[in-house]
């Protein structure tokens, strides 16, 4: 792909997630043909994405916020930790941590990473999926599992969730994550959350 048509608003997605300089989110973007994940590996094997170098960081410091919908009915409670307490009190990181209370009260989601859902919830949707896929060509059933197994993932794994605000227009939990991180220039870390709904 040349770079006259990488945009600029795809240059721009890939430093908000990754903090690498605009070159080399460029540059990463033309050789990976304008592939964002392609891109945000090539910068990692490379050592330029700010992200990355600091995800070792550990992050000590932090806060808990809350959010009770205005039913009453759901509740929801987040730690979500940084590197420095001079950025536990930012108020872009605390209204973060806010806005992504309000987010999982909305979207319910079972887990904060893929790694955490539950390994018996994963079986039975490859079981679903197989089912569902079994009048399909055979060369093709297993890519049609995989694809749907992901979809499921997207719907109820924290990071890959689109935040529900409007304001956010369609970046996912761990792209405002990201950007929050090479914002403040910490490893920002969402620990732990619990959802509480009534009568569940």
């Amino acid at each position: 792909m040349s770079a006259t048509s990488i945009s600029a608003s795809d240059v721009k997605a890939l430093r908000d997630r990754t903090g690498a300089a605009m070159m080399a989110c460029k540059n990463a973007l033309v050789e990976s043909n304008g592939d964002i994940d392609a891109a945000i590996e090539l910068l990692r094997v490379r050592g330029e994405s700010q992200a990355a170098k600091r995800e070792g960081n550990l992050a000590k410091e932090g806060t808990v916020q809350t959010y009770i919908h205005s039913n009453g009915k759901v509740g929801v409670l987040i730690e979500v930790d940084c590197e420095t307490d001079f950025v536990a009190r930012n108020d872009d990181f605390v209204g973060f941590a806010k806005d992504l209370a309000m987010h999982i009260a909305a979207a319910a989601p079972l887990a904060v990473t893929e790694e955490e859902v539950p390994a018996e919830f994963l079986e039975s949707e490859r079981r679903i999926a197989t089912e569902k896929a079994a009048d399909k060509p055979e060369d093709i059933r297993a890519k049609i599992v995989e694809g749907m197994v992901k979809k499921k993932l997207d719907e109820v794994v924290l990071l890959r969730q689109e935040h529900v605000n409007p304001k956010y227009e369609g970046k996912t939990i761990e792209d405002l994550r990201a950007r929050l991180a090479s914002t403040t220039g910490e490893n920002v870390v969402i620990r732990r959350f619990t959802r509480f709904a009534v009568g569940s």
